[in-house]
């Protein structure tokens, strides 16, 4: 870390937290002690700045009601996408009715499936551009239009093919309702609250798919199509009670209304006998980022062109962790993850199971929201390779346990039925520890800075394409391996094959620096006899800056 980098560290998000611990009024007044001959200027604003601040930061509930309000409106799209995730299921297990007026094929069952995913790369793309230039929450708006002509197309259809279209449309609506509602709560929560607000969306999406379950066990498809437009429309109208991003504001140079933005998001934060609030110390902070980022931009946009993005995918710190993560996509996607979630009603169905298939549903919807809460402290508290070795392992137990009462139940041997569905829900369990979420974690730590953004793009990309082949390929694998049983086992096979995988290639970035795992890349590749003590932390690389600054009076050394 350079001196120059040093100083652009955001007071608010690491300084204050992260370099003086714990971060209370004393621990700061004796820094500011310590440091107080330092010749250093960026040094001394940064604990001026925590001192000031630390007068802001209310452990009250009250302080923080803003942003939290805030968040849960902002991310409640996510419910909407989690319905027509677990729609597919409800909607192929009623057309396969015998007094169904519409029949569907395998081919045109697995489209209605899949074709949610494969418009999502190119429609968060689009998203991307409405956001920057519309705004975070007039993209939220703008994605309920495709979401209830969408819905209402499957509402009304009369063949599969106009359902596709409606799915596809749902789908693009899915996609630029949900990233704006992430980007929004990343930018208006407090550094020591962004983890946990950003976890509001994965629990919605659980929420949405319970509510799906629980309605298709009562409802007809088409009346559950038209009830899921009320979870387009009210996301769309809630946003209009809440501010749009500061960051945006400012960006676009609409400088009054970031100032009542930040007013309404930190106004119970506001100590007695102060002049300046925590909004206008904000402000000016946001301010002063959004001119250095203008100022970086105009230097690097001529250095950035396709030829240096080709170079830096070249580069071992480029290709292998794309390698890496496509090849951890590969087992995430057929180790059944998403195929028992999407078609998760005739995957119980064909298992045999004497529980109803809604109510199974229902049952691991409910895990599902149950784990992805509790997730939040479990991937902040445990190593990822570790977990997701747990994580595969517990699942290739799960699965070889569902096809082997599956089996037994196909041959008659056996009257224990709901032995397939337990086991399906320890396997949903296992999943949301490891193997379900933090590949997708990893995806902005293995690239370089260089190319973070786009080495995103392509990796998301890839992962949704094995994810939509994965889930047209469900009917085929069920066929070709000769049912519910072997199926089965062949997801448990392809979860030890992640467990091995992860074992030999994935590096460990548990607390790691980026520039650590940017370095690890140029000589490794497989991790197997990698010293984990090699790769520093990065409260070892802070606490180890603040020593060296305090034997050369103040000065903060130029690389760490």
């Amino acid at each position: 870390m350079t001196e120059g980098n040093f100083r652009r560290m955001d007071p608010i998000g690491a300084s204050c937290l992260s370099l003086f611990k714990p971060a209370t009024d004393n621990s700061i007044d004796a820094a500011e002690e310590k440091f107080k001959d330092t010749k250093d200027e960026g040094l001394r604003v940064m604990i001026a700045s925590c001192h000031s601040l630390s007068k802001y930061e209310g452990k009250s509930l009250k302080n923080v009601l803003p942003q939290i309000l805030a968040s849960l409106l902002a991310a409640s799209f996510h419910i909407g996408n989690g319905i027509s995730l677990a729609y597919s299921a409800v909607l192929i297990s009623q057309l396969a009715e015998p007094d169904s007026p519409i029949k569907s094929t395998k081919i045109q069952n697995s489209w209605m499936a899949s074709v949610l995913i494969v418009v999502i790369p190119p429609a968060s793309i689009f998203s991307g551009i409405i956001m920057d230039n519309l705004g975070r929450l007039n993209c939220i708006k703008i994605a309920g239009i495709p979401g209830v002509v969408g819905w209402s197309m499957i509402a009304l259809a009369n063949n599969v093919t106009t359902i596709i279209i409606g799915r596809l449309l749902v789908g693009i609506s899915s996609a630029w309702g949900t990233s704006p509602g992430i980007v929004y709560i990343t930018e208006i929560a407090s550094s020591n609250l962004r983890m946990s607000l950003m976890a509001i969306a994965p629990a919605y999406v659980s929420l949405g798919m319970v509510l799906t379950y629980l309605g298709g066990w009562y409802l007809h498809w088409r009346t559950l199509a038209w009830v899921c437009n009320v979870f387009i429309i009210v996301p769309c109208l809630v946003c209009i009670i809440i501010h749009e991003s500061p960051s945006w504001l400012i960006l676009k140079g609409k400088y009054e209304q970031a100032k009542k933005s930040l007013e309404w998001i930190h106004k119970y934060q506001k100590p007695p006998g102060e002049q300046e609030t925590f909004a206008d110390l904000q402000y000016k902070i946001l301010h002063e980022e959004q001119q250095k980022k203008k100022e970086e931009q105009e230097k690097q946009k001529n250095q950035k062109g396709v030829k240096f993005i080709i170079q830096e995918f070249l580069k071992p710190t480029g290709w292998k962790p794309l390698v890496i993560l496509t090849g951890l996509f590969f087992f995430q996607h057929f180790s059944g993850i998403y195929i028992t979630m999407f078609y998760s009603i005739s995957f119980i169905q064909e298992a045999g199971s004497s529980i109803n298939g809604y109510l199974a549903s229902i049952l691991i919807g409910v895990v599902r929201l149950i784990m992805s809460m509790m997730s939040i402290y479990i991937l902040k508290r445990f190593h990822r390779r570790s977990l997701i070795f747990i994580s595969s392992g517990l699942m290739a137990l799960s699965m070889f346990i569902a096809g082997l009462w599956t089996m037994w139940i196909q041959e008659g041997t056996t009257n224990l039925k709901w032995i397939p569905v337990a086991a399906l829900l320890f396997y949903v369990v296992a999943s949301t520890v490891g193997l379900l979420p933090i590949p997708n974690m990893l995806i902005a730590e293995l690239f370089p800075l260089e190319i973070r953004g786009i080495g995103y793009s392509i990796s998301y990309s890839l992962c949704c394409i094995l994810m939509f082949i994965a889930l047209q390929s469900y009917y085929g694998m069920s066929d070709f391996f000769g049912g519910a049983s072997n199926l089965q086992w062949f997801f448990a096979i392809v979860c030890l094959g992640g467990a091995v995988y992860s074992y030999i290639f994935l590096p460990e970035t548990f607390g790691m620096k980026l520039a650590d795992i940017t370095d690890y890349f140029k000589t490794q590749f497989v991790y197997i006899g990698h010293s984990h003590k090699k790769m520093g932390t990065e409260s070892e690389a802070q606490e180890k800056m603040l020593k060296d600054s305090a034997n050369n009076n103040g000065k903060i050394p130029q690389t760490v």
